[in-house]
């Protein structure tokens, strides 16, 4: 095979910052529904195998979590509950690799991912560990980060609170 002309690794994160950056725009903007989630289901998928290659646990972690937030959105639970369950035990087997918010936002990805699945008790319980871990984050600008996500999003029919 012949040898890229360009840098591998650099291309690996170029392009994971990349399509994370345009999923979680299309995510923040309510763009991402079952009818236009094609093109980011698989830009959130790119984005997470670029991290695989050339990133640590956190960003192969927060790549299960843009994976997940699109099918989720979607409205395609399981596959969403695949993803969240990932990124829930990338963090619980590497919290010293992990950001505190990592656990709200995976809890948070957990809830939406149950919603979309249909399973309102499970959602309503994964979106208290959501706001729990939300309103343990140290960092003031982390946590309202944080809040305005969890706070704002398609939640398919889920009441908002717990």
């Amino acid at each position: 095979m012949a040898e890229a002309p360009f840098d591998i690794p650099k291309a690996h994160r170029w392009f994971g910052i990349q399509l994370n950056n345009s999923t979680m725009d299309a995510l923040d903007a309510g763009l991402v529904t079952a009818e236009t989630a094609e093109p980011y289901i698989h830009a959130a998928h790119a984005s997470c195998h670029h991290w695989m290659q050339v990133g640590t646990v956190a960003n192969h972690g927060r790549g299960e979590f843009a994976v997940a937030s699109v099918y989720a959105a979607a409205g395609l639970g399981e596959a969403a509950l695949r993803h969240a369950r990932r990124y829930l035990e990338l963090f619980e087997a590497n919290p010293a690799e992990m950001e505190d918010w990592d656990k709200a936002f995976a809890y948070d990805s957990l809830a939406r991912a149950y919603a979309a699945a249909g399973d309102t008790e499970a959602a309503r319980q994964a979106r208290a560990q959501a706001r729990a871990a939300g309103e343990a984050i140290a960092d003031e600008e982390d946590r309202t980060v944080f809040l305005n996500w969890f706070e704002g999003g398609q939640w398919h029919g889920l009441a908002r609170e717990p």
